[in-house]
């Protein structure tokens, strides 16, 4: 009797998921580095080293662990004149959600910025990135209209020190985003 091998589908999903898991360590250790090297939190610059586990439990719908670390990250960096940057290159693109890889998707089309920053990821700063995951997973976890009225105050705040052009491009559909909430949940 011969026994023939049927190719099987390689479920390479845990495999996935582990990689993703070892990069989001990785790049935790380089923001702990960078907090250490550059600031740690005082009134003029601050690093917060959990911008990419947020993004990370997020977008494994985590959303509970994901609102903690937003919402200490927004207290943390709105508190400072100087926030770190979040280089997204497109390897981050599996960590986020569709509306980040839309807006980051016409920002790059604008034949404007890839002229002047050819080789460089897209920018922005840890602070609208966090206002977005808070206020998505405030959300999604059917928080009250005060609670996303006070995202909405942080929104108001953060935008005079918008940084990056993405910095505006996350700011302005996270506050429509709280307003629109707000209002379906008065109605």
């Amino acid at each position: 009797m011969v026994v023939t091998a049927t190719p099987r589908e390689l479920d390479t999903s845990e495999l996935v998921e582990l990689l993703q898991q070892s990069a989001v360590e990785h790049l935790t250790v380089f923001r702990q580095f960078e907090e250490h090297k550059f600031g740690s939190i005082s009134t003029e610059c601050a690093v917060v080293t959990t911008d990419f586990e947020a993004l990370y439990a997020y977008i494994c719908c985590e959303y509970q662990r994901c609102l903690q670390l937003s919402t200490q990250n927004v207290l943390t960096l709105s508190r400072v004149r100087s926030i770190s940057c979040v280089t997204i290159f497109p390897e981050f693109i599996q960590l986020m959600d569709d509306d980040i890889v839309s807006l980051i998707g016409l920002h790059v089309i604008n034949l404007s910025y890839r002229e002047k920053y050819p080789s460089v990821g897209v920018l922005t700063s840890q602070l609208p990135l966090s206002l977005y995951l808070m206020t998505q997973c405030q959300m999604k976890l059917h928080h009250s209209v005060t609670s996303l009225a006070q995202t909405l105050d942080y929104v108001a705040v953060a935008y005079p020190f918008k940084v990056y052009e993405l910095d505006q491009l996350l700011l302005k559909p996270t506050q429509r985003k709280i307003l629109l909430y707000i209002r379906r949940k008065l109605v």
